[in-house]
Formats: structure tokens, sequence, C-alpha cells
């Protein structure tokens, strides 16, 4: 793990752990050098709820990728998810004292430093502090404000704030599995690197990452991201509604809603029938597909409106704030049959399925593209970009700099740490200090 390419991304899901060492090669594609995969037994719509079943299933991920990539892994980037996460909309100001002097990366830190010092309720905690656009003395508008001459610089952020007890559940669990907390990231933001054009971003996008326990939502507009929301259901609630409404077992209702779910009961006809073997010699039982279709198209009509709503709530029906790249869905559950339909249906936005594949090396496994690794792919990205930037202690700085495709708004990195490093420390010094 010596090599500075080299990154290893750890989702942990309500349904699964996904554990993924991967490298940039020469044209700058992610190339996976293994991965492993466990069924996620103690997190619960993205919430650690038993650490010692989730250590066992990140152990076993994390063993299943270095056996594959014969390399030991040290340090991982870990999404953060849940439905504790929410976002809200914050502007604040700096007074400047020497207006006769430029403004500067100092400038924006000291700005930056002061959203975190905001009083959250009790037991939250800021994850991402995000800047949105600048003012510089009433003069909106403004992406980079960084060069010009000013008194009162304003900005407007976007806040991400999660539950402190659950970041450091997800630190506790990493600690005790025999890792080093590298750094967390929103899942949303990571998924969103995966899957997203810079273009779609630009022009303005819903990402929808419909996950086992939760369906996160992120908004990005010129290229910022401008809302994000997590709602508590995902693909897991739609296999217990089959369970119930079939009367049948989980795992049935699982190999059910994969094999032969729709999204669109219109598709099936009234004499498609599929046989679910009996439990202890019981007769089998007979499901209509339309029956199936129904029970999905239920559960999945009410995850969309709940996203519908955010997205409307973010104002995407004024001409100003319009998605103009409509709406991309990633994660296992968007790979539910005529899904994309039905979204397009209700939404009446262009819809497609976002595949992970445009940042992944050309010979990479089809598994891998799958939406359903969209966020681990995301967390190795932003694993290798965070190394880099370790890295490059020392950067020049351009005389007219340009801000990067992917990052609108540089933070900058060699007058100190960044927050989620910061937030990384803390979560690390709290459980040293808890042994």
């Amino acid at each position: 793990m010596e090599n500075q390419n080299i990154s290893v991304g750890l989702d942990i899901g309500t349904t699964k752990i996904v554990a993924m060492i991967g490298s940039k090669n020469q044209y700058g594609k992610l190339e996976t050098l293994g991965i492993g995969k466990s069924k996620s037994l103690g997190v619960h719509r993205g919430v650690v709820n038993n650490i010692t079943q989730t250590i066992k299933s990140i152990q076993q991920a994390v063993q299943d990728a270095e056996l594959l990539s014969n390399l030991k892994i040290g340090e991982v980037t870990v999404g953060i998810a849940g439905q504790h996460i929410r976002s809200l909309q914050h502007s604040d100001y700096i007074t400047r004292s020497n207006a006769e002097q430029v403004i500067n990366d100092e400038d924006i830190e000291r700005l930056i430093n002061q959203v975190h010092k905001l009083v959250m309720l009790p037991g939250e905690e800021i994850i991402h502090v995000l800047p949105q656009d600048f003012k510089v003395d009433g003069q909106a508008e403004i992406k980079e404000p960084i060069g010009m001459y000013g008194e009162r610089l304003e900005a407007n952020f976007h806040v991400v704030v999660g539950q402190v007890s659950s970041i450091r559940n997800i630190g506790r669990c990493i600690q005790n599995s025999g890792l080093e907390l590298g750094g967390i990231t929103l899942e949303p933001l990571a998924s969103a690197k995966a899957v997203l054009s810079y273009e779609e971003k630009e022009a303005g996008v819903a990402l929808i990452d419909i996950g086992g326990g939760t369906t996160d939502l992120a908004i990005f507009k010129d290229g910022i991201i401008r809302h994000t929301a997590v709602i508590p259901f995902g693909g897991n609630i739609i296999t217990e509604d089959i369970k119930e409404g079939c009367s049948i077992i989980e795992k049935q209702a699982e190999l059910l809603k994969i094999k032969f779910g729709s999204a669109w009961p219109g598709e099936n006809k009234d004499n498609e029938i599929v046989s679910i073997p009996g439990l202890r010699g019981r007769d089998p039982k007979e499901i209509t597909l339309k029956n199936l279709s129904k029970i999905i198209h239920a559960r999945i009509v009410e995850i969309i409106e709940q996203v519908y709503l955010e997205i409307k709530n973010y104002g995407h029906e004024e001409q100003k704030k319009k998605l103009i790249a409509g709406i991309v869905l990633t994660g296992g559950g968007s790979q539910l049959n005529h899904l994309k339909q039905l979204v397009e249906y209700i939404t009446g936005m262009d819809t497609r399925v976002g595949y992970p594949n445009e940042h992944l090396a050309g010979d990479s496994d089809s598994d891998i593209t799958s939406p359903l690794y969209a966020t681990a792919v995301g967390l190795v990205l932003d694993g290798i970009e965070r190394q880099r930037k370790h890295l490059d202690l020392e950067p020049e700085i351009p005389d007219n700099p340009e801000p990067p495709i992917d990052e609108p708004y540089p933070i900058p990195e060699k007058k100190g740490k960044g927050f989620l490093e910061k937030l990384t420390e803390r979560v690390k010094d709290f459980l040293e200090n808890a042994e």
C-alpha cells in the first residue's frame, strides 16, 4: 500500500459492505486491483446498529480484496450515509482588515472555518461545508473571489450535518477491524463523483442513489452541489413488502424481486405465474407476476414521490433552477426493470441509469461497472485525490488560477488541513481517548 496512486474505498451499506482497491493508470483511469464484498449484518438504514457484526462483515470484505490483489490494506476512505444526515443553506461573511490587499486562500479558509463554528442541535456535527457562490462588497454571483479587492467577503454555503455518535461508531468499526481511517465522505457525493459528468453538473442534475436501506439525493447546478437529502427507504423495504404480501421468506422475496420484479405492473399478463417451493414439504406457492409488480410499484412510487418532493423544494420548477440534465439513477435499486420509465412518468424529467464505467479502465470486470458499485468507485477516486493533495504540499499556484473540473471551488490545502481531515482526526482522537 506504499504506492501513492493506490487507494481503498470502503462502502458500509445496509445490504452489503464493499472494499475496493484501485489505482490510476497512465491514462488517468481507475484500475481495480481487488474487490471484496460481504453481507452487511450490523447496519440498518445506513446506520451501524451492531458494532460486532459490522466489524466481522468489514473484515470479510477486506480479506477478500486483499486475497485478490495480494496487497495489505492499511488506510481506507469511508462513506457515510443514513437517515441522520441532513443539509441546510447558510450565508456568512467576514470583514477584511486590509482592503488594499487582494482576497487570498486564507480569507476563504477563515470564512469556511467561521461556518464550522455554527451551533448545531445537540449530538450533531458538521460533515461538509461546501461554498456555492460569493459576494465581494455587495457584488453578487462571484464564482472565484481569489485575486479580487474587497473589504467584505460573503458566501452562500451548503452545510451537511450528521449525528456525532453515528460518525464515531463508524470510526470504532474501522479501528477494531485493524484499519486506519483515511477520510470520511458523504456517500451521495462519492456516487456523484463516479457517475456524473461535468456537463451534467453544469446543466443541472439530480442524482438518486437507491441503496438497500436509504435513497440518497444530490442536486447539482452550475457545477456546484446545491442540495442533499436522505430518504429513509430503499430496496430492502420493497423486499419486506413482497415477503409480507406473498407470505414467503425473505431470501425468496429478494430473488423474486431481482429475477422477475418490475416497477410497471402493466408489463405483466395475468397468466404469468412463478412457483415458489414450499417450506419443509409444504405445497409450492404460486405467485402471479402482475401481483408481484403491483406490490413493487406501490412502494417504489412512494420512494420516488418523496425524492421528487425534495427536488421540487429545491425549486426545480423555476426557470433559474431548472435541472436540464434531469435525473441520474444509481445504486443497486436502480437495476429494477422499467424503473427509468416510471421515474420519467412521475417526474416528467429525462432519466438515465448511471454506471461508474466512465472513470474505469477499459478492461475492468463487467461486474464492477454495475451501479451497485458506484459509491465504492467514488470513494476510491476520493482517496486518490486526497493522497494527491497530501503529496502536493507546495502546489504551484498559477497567476490566474482555473478551478479544476470536479471542484468548482478549490479549498486551499497548503495553508492548513481541510475540514474532513480535521473531522477524521477528531474521530481518531476520540477513539484513542476512549480506550
